[in-house]
């Protein structure tokens, strides 16, 4: 068992450091599922094989320091060392070091996974397409039942949970890429007609509200951009936009369902097929999304993003957001 269960440990030590140096891709949903499973097995093991196998030897071994003493006992020797006895039956219950790193971590990350894959998720942010509403190097927490349990990996829906909503900040995976996380904003849910047309955006032909308000100082790049107020349904949320570029959405991919998407000069109208979310960035000139790759199926749905834990470099960051 040891040199299998090194085996094991280095099977996954070497699959982080080829994910971490870029020569794999890697998942680590599946990787936290593969460890809580061995590390199972391991706890099964040791509970009811190895740590009663353990007891019976320390058992034996007690039994033979006390036959030992009571042999001494006979021969008028009575001055005998009675922590000879407590040390043997320890020196066979301790666990081996190939069971402590692994029936022994299997709690805490049994607790890990199934915090991560029912409750909350923590992500980072990686780029600015969310501005003003999470900056880069936000760490924020995903809730992973509002929109229905799923099972981890496979993504097998459990329960229903709460409808996508207008307005919702998404984790989601990229449906070009769906190793990668992308979050975004839903602007249309399935049957909405969304119209991004210079710059203003449109759901089923009612413009969406736009309040001017100061102008967003972006640190990352120490340039101003114009900044609004957006509502969208029964929330309203920040978004800015670079007056200098143009509307035009340039060299969109091929992407399911692009027949229901309408490009012109002005940028685009889309149809959102049923199953489907329209998706877009606060950042509304310097985000990758739904306008350029197309739709996001609900099945690539992670949970809904609402709080910044953490932000090393901004302190104030820390808090829910619309």
């Amino acid at each position: 068992m040891p040199i299998l269960t090194a085996i094991i440990l280095s099977a996954f030590v070497g699959y982080g450091a080829a994910w971490y140096f870029g020569a794999i891709e890697g998942n680590f949903s599946l990787l936290l599922f593969l460890a809580t499973v061995v590390t199972g097995m391991y706890w099964l093991a040791e509970r009811f094989v190895f740590l009663p196998r353990r007891h019976r030897a320390a058992e034996q071994a007690a039994g033979g320091a006390r036959a030992r003493r009571e042999e001494l006992s006979r021969r008028g020797i009575e001055q005998v060392d009675t922590s000879f006895e407590d040390a043997a039956r320890q020196s066979h219950l301790a666990q081996p070091w190939w069971l402590d790193w692994t029936a022994g971590l299997f709690p805490v990350i049994l607790i890990v996974f199934l915090l991560r894959s029912f409750v909350f998720e923590p992500f980072k942010i990686p780029s600015g397409s969310m501005i003003p509403t999470l900056l880069v190097g936000d760490l924020i927490l995903v809730n992973k039942f509002t929109y229905g349990l799923k099972l981890p990996v496979a993504g097998t829906r459990l329960t229903q949970g709460n409808p996508v909503q207008r307005g919702d900040v998404v984790v989601f995976r990229y449906p070009p890429k769906p190793s990668v996380d992308y979050i975004k904003r839903v602007v249309g849910v399935p049957g909405d007609e969304v119209s991004y047309l210079n710059k203003r955006l449109t759901i089923n032909g009612q413009p969406m509200a736009q309040t001017p308000v100061s102008d967003f100082f972006d640190e990352s790049v120490m340039e101003y951009f114009k900044q609004f107020d957006e509502q969208l349904g029964a929330r309203s949320h920040r978004v800015i936009v670079d007056t200098r570029r143009a509307a035009f959405i340039g060299g969109p991919d091929e992407f399911k369902h692009k027949d229901q998407c309408r490009y012109s000069v002005e940028g685009v109208t889309c149809k959102v097929p049923e199953g489907y979310y329209f998706m877009m960035g606060d950042n509304r000139d310097n985000s990758l999304d739904s306008r350029y790759w197309g739709f996001v199926p609900d099945a690539n749905i992670v949970g809904r993003a609402f709080f910044v834990w953490m932000n090393f470099g901004n302190l104030k960051r820390i808090g829910a957001f619309n």
